[in-house]
């Protein structure tokens, strides 16, 4: 059966003229999907199972995406991850079909590691305010007008966006990137999250250039509300993503990428935390400490417009409804034009190395 969420998730964008200016993004209305019943969920679950088994496929799932994906992808041989390891896994994977829970760039970062194989995402629509915010052909234009600066983008980012750039970095490796490229005395213009640009430029100093773009999560925490749930939570360690404005990032006991603040919460000693990134990293952080009390950072607030209020409206356009659907239906299928997809490897395939050499 064709079960679609009653809302339209059609983002609307506000692009100025001139490259490099802010960027602002409305997000969507988050999709309502029917409530299943405890049976239902459990049937829903042994169908797509099946339905992967059949197709010699493999789920693959961000850590934002609902829990019941998460557990899903875990039950059923797939992975849970970021958006790195998630192609990373595809590529180790000897499935032939990659199904995506995600956002469309992680898709598409999939589909330039593993041309062979197919890729699949319940629905192509889901994109991500960052990747909405750095259109392809004014970004090649604000580069065009500093060809003297190395281009480093965020893997939040378009294949045309990838394919323009020199490096192409995740929130765990932009620091250590950018030590680098710093070292070698190079400028830098970095996009698009500016939050990130900005907090990797404190701390390491380079000359950064930075599209103003950001996420729509990150961006609606506030530091003034961060600092009063604080009191209220004197023992809670603060763990922030880089994606977040400075005045939240300034009061975090952990800076790091998604992976980094999982750990975290098994590593330090803390009974309880205050996240400050989509609460659907919350699944995998129970799983690792069942025992620990677990706090979103707020969002509400003056000058706070909850658009989507700790979740990822485009995460929410994944659900067991439309996962089954498409493996059924085949018809939300990743496509890359092979010339781009050579450039856009390239960068990405230069953070890899790095990496391994790290």
């Amino acid at each position: 059966m064709n079960v679609m969420p009653t809302t339209s998730p059609a983002p609307v964008t506000d692009h100025p003229d001139e490259p490099g200016a802010e960027y602002r993004i409305r997000a969507p209305k988050r999709p309502h999907w029917p409530e299943l019943s405890g049976a239902e969920k459990d049937a829903r679950k042994k169908r797509i199972a099946r339905l992967l088994a059949e197709q010699d496929a493999v789920l693959v799932a961000h850590y934002y995406t609902d829990a019941d994906l998460q557990e899903l992808a875990e039950e059923t041989g797939g992975c849970v991850a970021d958006s790195l390891e998630m192609a990373r896994f595809g590529s180790e994977s000897s499935a032939s079909t990659l199904v995506v829970c995600g956002v469309r760039f992680m898709g598409e970062t999939a589909k330039i590691i593993n041309p062979e194989k197919r890729v699949l995402m319940p629905d192509l629509a889901a994109t991500c305010s960052l990747d909405e915010g750095c259109p392809a052909d004014t970004f090649a234009a604000f580069c065009d007008r500093h060809p003297d600066r190395t281009v480093v983008v965020y893997a939040n980012t378009s294949t045309q966006v990838k394919a323009r750039a020199d490096w192409v970095v995740t929130s765990s490796i932009a620091l250590p990137v950018t030590k680098y490229l710093h070292g070698q005395g190079e400028k830098l213009l970095w996009a698009p999250d500016k939050h990130l640009g900005h907090y990797v430029q404190r701390m390491t100093g380079a000359d950064i250039l930075l599209w103003q773009g950001s996420c729509v999560v990150h961006e609606e925490f506030k530091g003034f509300a961060l600092d009063r749930i604080r009191r209220l939570h004197p023992e809670a360690a603060v763990l922030v993503h880089p994606e977040a404005p400075a005045d939240v990032i300034d009061q975090a006991d952990v800076v790091g990428s998604t992976v980094q603040l999982i750990n975290a919460v098994g590593q330090l000693p803390n009974p309880s935390f205050i996240v400050a990134t989509d609460e659907g990293i919350f699944w995998k952080m129970r799983r690792l400490a069942p025992e620990k009390k677990l706090i979103i950072a707020p969002t509400a607030g003056v000058g706070a417009t909850c658009e989507s209020c700790a979740h990822c409206p485009w995460m929410a356009m994944n659900a067991l409804q439309n996962l089954e659907q498409v493996l059924r239906a085949g018809d939300q299928e990743i496509r890359i034009d092979p010339e781009i997809r050579e450039h856009a490897l390239r960068p990405i395939q230069r953070m890899l190395d790095f990496a391994r050499r790290q």
